[in-house]
């Protein structure tokens, strides 16, 4: 059996995200600073994601709020502004941003993926919901309707004979970092530190570890009333060779009147 037979396996932290959400910088820090870590991504739709992590299928995951929270722990990153998708030869590309009253006279499509929580979406109803975002967009594209998406979906799915414009009283998706709350471990407490923009050198940024051998290689402050920088003893010697007066006034008085020096003489 070979060595590399009996070493044990190196851990693997799994990372979901759903579409849209784009992990690249924070895997790019993760890979700097644990590099014998692999981190898998796991890609899973809005609505599978939950089910995901509470079975163990990834450690953490980028997705959109809101969550369970009396299973999940989330830590939100940012939201997202809201835009409709319309083809570049509709009336909306020619404004800079519209409102949901501008689409009440449209079809607005609505998949079954939608991530954007309506409780009454805009606009005129399509005869059937389209599975998924990206069927959606095919139907924008064949004139069928609108299409609502946050903005980073819109961009995901570009084509050149469709745009976008945002919707300025619209809803807004946020995306967060969720994990079950009673699978916190030391790979999730990593990358929490990493979304966070802690530094390599925080200790909530390490692993404890880590932090530990930080803090065994510092060197320990001298104790009060320890060596003097310069001198070597400590200042209670200093004091006893320098006598009660001071260095200069006590030289002086080795060599004065009563130092036994060479005096004034005295008359027979």
């Amino acid at each position: 059996m070979t060595a590399s037979e009996t070493a044990p396996a190196s851990p693997v932290f799994r990372l979901a995200y759903v579409p849209g959400v784009t992990p690249a910088k924070w895997v790019r820090i993760w890979r700097e600073r644990l590099p014998d870590v692999p981190l898998e991504l796991v890609q899973v739709t809005v609505a599978a994601a939950p089910a995901l992590l509470r079975e163990g299928g990834a450690d953490a995951g980028l997705v959109r709020l809101p969550v369970d929270r009396t299973v999940f722990s989330a830590i939100p990153l940012y939201t997202e502004a809201t835009v409709v998708i319309v083809p570049k030869d509709h009336a909306m590309a020619a404004v800079d941003e519209v409102s949901l009253a501008d689409l009440a006279d449209d079809i607005v499509l609505h998949p079954l993926d939608d991530s954007l929580g309506w409780e009454t979406p805009p606009g005129r109803p399509a005869i059937e919901r389209p599975a998924t975002t990206a069927d959606a967009v095919e139907l924008v594209a064949a004139g069928i309707g609108l299409l609502v998406v946050p903005q980073s979906l819109a961009r995901l799915h570009h084509r050149k004979d469709l745009t976008y414009r945002p919707i300025v009283d619209a809803p807004q998706s946020s995306v967060a970092l969720s994990w079950p709350q009673e699978a916190t471990t030391d790979r999730v407490e990593d990358f929490i530190g990493i979304v966070r923009g802690r530094t390599v050198n925080s200790t909530r940024g390490r692993r404890p570890e880590e932090a530990q051998e930080k803090a065994a290689r510092k060197p320990a402050k001298p104790a009060a009333g320890g060596r003097s920088p310069k001198g070597g003893g400590t200042a209670r010697t200093a004091q006893r060779r320098s006598g009660p007066g001071g260095g200069a006034k006590g030289s002086r008085g080795a060599s004065g009147r009563g130092g036994g020096g060479r005096g004034k003489p005295r008359r027979g």
